[in-house]
């Protein structure tokens, strides 16, 4: 459990626990998805300054106070309560506020969504991405790519949080289905990142095991990946690790 559950929590605020649901900050093992993710809220902390944003699926709310840094005033929705809590107890920034409620039926007028990493979770897509279009000018809304999440020829990588996962084509054609105006970018690996996925290529996941130094390389290698170990950018997207799509 010591592995799973968030290290150095601020007094007062309840640590949790990884379940695969979500990512967390603060957990060392978890500490790539959670730089992957922290590199797109980042991305769109600097298109939103000075605006109105609701955080939907917040999760622990590590993205929600980024938001905040630049935006006006930031919601962070999230229907667990345990996360909620923790949300509300930890960041008290100005500006930021947390509501318990779920996507569906959480409605507030604002000037941008953002919804990252949880496309893949919900029944209905269509419908959750008009109901956004309700709510804001724009919409910002990230999903991991089937082709490098999943292994090859399978429709569907072994996450069972994900109901379903899209090709670049499909997430697109989601998006179109109900926004006029679609710009769809990747995220991918970049600086050290970049240079471990080349040593792959090489042959590496052969020497470290023949080495004996599995544990402690990656002991290090991974709670010392960074934002600045992933780029967005517009292509090629089948090679991207996630989709991050901009809606209007």
């Amino acid at each position: 459990m010591h592995d799973t559950v968030q290290r150095h929590q601020p007094e007062g605020v309840p640590p949790l626990e990884l379940t695969g649901e979500r990512t967390l900050p603060d957990v060392p093992a978890e500490n790539y998805w959670f730089r992957r993710h922290l590199a797109v809220y980042e991305w769109i902390a600097e298109r939103c300054a000075g605006l109105e944003v609701v955080d939907m699926a917040c999760g622990e709310g590590y993205g929600t106070e980024v938001l905040a840094r630049r935006a006006r005033r930031v919601t962070g929705v999230d229907a667990n309560p345990d996360a909620h809590e923790h949300a509300r107890a930890k960041y008290t920034r100005p500006g930021v506020s947390f509501v318990c409620d779920l996507i569906e039926t959480y409605i507030e007028p604002c000037d941008a969504v953002v919804f990252l990493q949880t496309i893949e979770h919900v029944k209905e897509p269509e419908q959750v991405l008009a109901h956004f279009r309700e709510m804001a000018g724009t919409a910002y809304v990230s999903t991991p790519n089937l082709l490098t999440l999943a292994p090859p020829g399978a429709e569907k990588s072994e996450n069972p949080w994900h109901l379903r996962e899209y090709r670049a084509r499909e997430f697109r054609a989601l998006c179109e289905s109900v926004f006029d105006h679609v710009e769809l970018y990747g995220v991918f690996h970049a600086r050290k990142l970049r240079a471990h996925e080349l040593a792959l290529r090489a042959g590496w996941d052969r020497v470290h095991p023949a080495l004996g130094i599995t544990g402690p390389f990656y002991d290090r290698f991974t709670p010392a990946i960074s934002v600045g170990d992933f780029a967005l950018r517009d292509g090629p997207l089948e090679r991207a690790l996630d989709f991050v799509a901009v809606l209007r």
